[in-house]
């Protein structure tokens, strides 16, 4: 089953719940980053995720990444350290970040990319709940970014 933004749900999964800690960001991409280096950080992802027991779902288009990470804390935590460091974005925005007892909602999935058509609503949904005057600076800029060229579509990698 696929929530309203085509992103699989976790009806059916049988998975058991376990403290889960959830991330989720958006950023802008650097220059010269592009659908080939995007294919590049799947297959890295894909790989190390499995080793941390990280799941979750990445969205590109336009210069832009919208992800959604979930596993253990610590393991996490270390991601997030992780996605600070890396040069290939900028413009980092937490739109969501818990911990809590779940089960997954992508319990298949290293990590995934999907489909980007929907990727400007659910930035506008957090700027219009922002509250950090930096988020939505950052926001408005990865929001204006979207707006200067269409969205193309990347199928599930």
């Amino acid at each position: 089953m696929f929530d309203e933004y085509g992103f699989p749900g976790a009806e059916g999964s049988g998975h058991a719940e376990q403290t889960l800690e959830m991330f989720v960001y958006c950023s802008r991409a650097a220059e010269g980053v592009d659908d080939a280096e995007v294919g590049r950080i799947i297959t890295f992802s894909q790989a190390r995720n499995v080793a941390r027991g990280i799941t979750g779902v990445l969205v590109f288009g336009s210069g832009v990444f919208f992800q959604w990470v979930e596993g253990p804390p610590a393991e996490v935590e270390i991601l997030i350290a992780d996605l600070h460091r890396d040069t290939r974005h900028f413009d980092i925005v937490t739109l969501d970040r818990g911990i809590e007892k779940r089960e997954r909602l992508y319990p298949n999935w290293e990590m995934e990319l999907v489909e980007a058509e929907d990727i400007r609503a659910v930035l506008q949904d957090a700027l219009d709940s922002a509250e950090d005057e930096n988020n939505a600076a950052a926001l408005k800029r990865i929001l204006a970014h979207i707006d200067s060229a269409p969205l193309p579509l990347l199928g599930r990698g």
